[in-house]
């Protein structure tokens, strides 16, 4: 598998461009990977994790198309996430003949969301009715939720309880032997959690987890540094990760972090990666 970042900040963007905090300021002027979009992650070129605001952007700054999208995996319905129009953007209505249909699971609260943007949404409003929206939109909507073991398409997925708001969650991925853990946005792990890690057993070999706050106050909605350290070192400690495992940062925010560089130094000392925008990696590659 592999996996392309599309996106890497929390739910105001890096640099926030409405902020004229330090962070702010040096992220503008280093560029580059210091420059983040709203989180988003594309696996392969067929599954998408979470349909959020900046996706068209992301795919044209990267020049990653997604006409071949047929999956997406939503991790909550915060608006940093998800972006209903998108369903309008690849559908008959936008002029898009080509795509193939998309099998879209996500959460009832989420899946709510959605049904009142789209019926809202004037002369493009989707069908009350379920399932002529769905043709109208070709979409198959699969209602999810924490605790699940489902196949998506190639792909076994695991839902796991994020600890964020209700209903949101956490990936594990897997195809080919590989498997990928997708864990943003969350705060420390519940027990829970942890049995469903357990029982899943590892190896995971690669880790993509919350490091909203980074060298701020520690979180219970997200994580800190020290907080993402304590994380990854109980997975350690309960075997779940593979021996070849590669562990990414992700979801910054532009208010505990610094520029690209200097937190990925922070990070290579205390045995992880930083993720940014466009950063292609392979899953136990």
């Amino acid at each position: 598998m592999q996996l392309t970042f599309l996106g890497t900040s929390a739910s105001e963007g890096f640099p926030n461009v409405f902020c004229g905090c330090e962070n702010c300021k040096a992220a503008w002027v280093a560029g580059g990977p210091s420059l983040r979009k709203r989180s988003s992650a594309l696996i392969n070129n067929d599954l998408l994790i979470d349909l959020g605001p900046d996706l068209m952007a992301a795919a044209q700054i990267h020049q990653v198309p997604l006409d071949r999208i047929a999956y997406c995996l939503q991790t909550h319905e915060h608006d940093d996430h998800l972006d209903p129009s998108h369903f309008l953007s690849r559908s008959a209505y936008s002029g898009v003949h080509t795509a193939p249909q998309l099998a879209y699971y996500a959460s009832s609260a989420a899946i709510a969301k959605i049904e009142r943007a789209l019926q809202s949404g004037g002369p493009a409003a989707s069908p009350a009715d379920r399932i002529a929206a769905e043709q109208q939109l070709n979409l198959r909507i699969q209602q999810i939720e924490p605790g699940q073991r489902f196949t998506v398409g190639p792909y076994h997925v695991t839902s796991i309880a994020a600890a964020h708001i209700p209903q949101a969650m956490l990936f594990l991925i897997e195809r080919d032997q590989h498997c990928l853990f997708y864990a943003t946005d969350t705060g420390p792990l519940s027990e829970e959690a942890w049995q469903m890690l357990n029982a899943h057993g590892g190896p995971i070999d690669l880790v993509v987890l919350d490091h909203t706050f980074g060298f701020k106050q520690r979180s219970q909605g997200h994580l800190n540094a020290e907080q993402f350290q304590e994380q990854i070192a109980r997975m350690r400690e309960h075997k779940l990760l593979a021996d070849h495992v590669r562990i990414f940062a992700h979801h910054l925010g532009h208010h505990s972090h610094p520029v690209h560089d200097q937190l990925a130094s922070y990070a290579a000392a205390h045995g992880y990666e930083i993720a940014y925008d466009g950063l292609q990696v392979q899953v136990g590659g």
